[in-house]
């Protein structure tokens, strides 16, 4: 396993080198680049020189992509154009942490919800319990995010007073695991529902074609009670192939999180991305879109492992 695991990372190395070249590359065809931002048209030429010198917008594009790279693998992304002096990586490492918290937890309540809502809805095939899986599992994928954040603040939040409307933690409050708890519910919930959706349909289709092999219906004929034929015989076939649409849908959780942090005012990665690109702070833009870049390859990276643990057939 460690072989193929050092081989996976290494075949990740040259997709992330083309994502940094890409989203370099971006930045800089973007109308109005780092130059008009930074320069004020009013100061004097050579002061113009003097901060394009600084920043090293005077170098040819290839040397300024070279020299950002070089800072990042030292683990330096930079400073902010925005927030003069202040270092990007402090800038999302204030954040991660809150957006990391969001992800882990919708993807446990995905997880939790979609999977025995997909095997109930193979197993009673056509009944309306199915019917109804299948509906909610399509409006769960047609209703968009930001609707039913809005949705959920205005009726458990504003009307019902459940749930606070935004944030992380209640304003001027000591630290409390349940006040975190209390904030975390709907934006979580809301994070997780598009990919929940999709993930029971597709649980519910790998456990319909599973239910009908041969092994199924021995183990039946051994006298196995129902629930263990299905659970621990079934489950763990039919969740092969959702191991692995789960793996590529990690970026959505990460992309789903730049909304559902807007909606509800949660301090993270995703609400931190919209500030700057609303701004144009060009480096925290790029180092955002290369943390994001590696967690996805992270991410499919783990799928491709638990893809093998769960399949023993599977040689690395």
């Amino acid at each position: 396993m460690t072989s193929y695991i050092i081989r996976r990372i290494l075949m990740a190395i040259p997709l992330l080198l083309g994502i940094s070249i890409l989203t370099f590359a971006i930045m800089h065809i973007a109308p109005g680049g780092p130059v008009e931002l930074l320069i004020d048209p009013s100061i004097s030429a050579a002061d113009t020189e003097k901060m394009m010198e600084k920043y090293g917008l005077n170098d040819p594009i290839p040397v300024q992509y070279v020299k950002w790279m070089g800072t990042i693998l030292q683990g330096d992304f930079g400073t902010s154009y925005i927030r003069k002096g202040v270092p990007v990586s402090e800038m999302i490492m204030n954040r991660l942490p809150n957006t990391l918290l969001l992800m882990a937890v919708s993807t446990v309540i995905a997880i939790l919800i979609s999977i025995p809502f997909g095997v109930v809805s193979a197993t009673r095939q056509y009944t309306p319990i199915d019917y109804s899986v299948t509906v909610t599992s399509f409006l769960g994928l047609a209703t968009p995010n930001f609707w039913l954040g809005l949705m959920l603040i205005m009726f458990f939040s504003i009307k019902f007073g459940m749930f606070p409307t935004g944030g992380v933690s209640t304003l001027n409050a000591d630290f409390s695991i349940l006040d975190r708890i209390h904030h975390l519910i709907l934006p979580a919930f809301v994070l997780a529902t598009a990919d929940m959706a999709g993930l029971t349909r597709y649980t519910r289709s790998s456990m319909l074609e599973v239910i009908k092999q041969d092994y199924m219906r021995t183990a039946r004929a051994k006298g196995f009670k129902e629930r263990k034929v299905i659970y621990k015989h079934g489950l763990r076939n039919g969740l092969i192939p959702v191991i692995t649409i789960f793996g590529l849908m990690l970026p959505s959780f990460f992309g789903g999180a730049v909304i559902v942090e807007r909606v509800f005012n949660w301090p993270g990665i995703g609400s931190l991305f919209l500030d700057s690109v609303f701004m144009r702070d060009y480096p925290v833009i790029m180092a955002v879109t290369m943390l994001a870049a590696t967690l996805v390859v992270i991410g499919n990276l783990l799928a491709d492992i638990a893809y093998a643990i769960v399949d023993p057939r599977i040689e690395y």
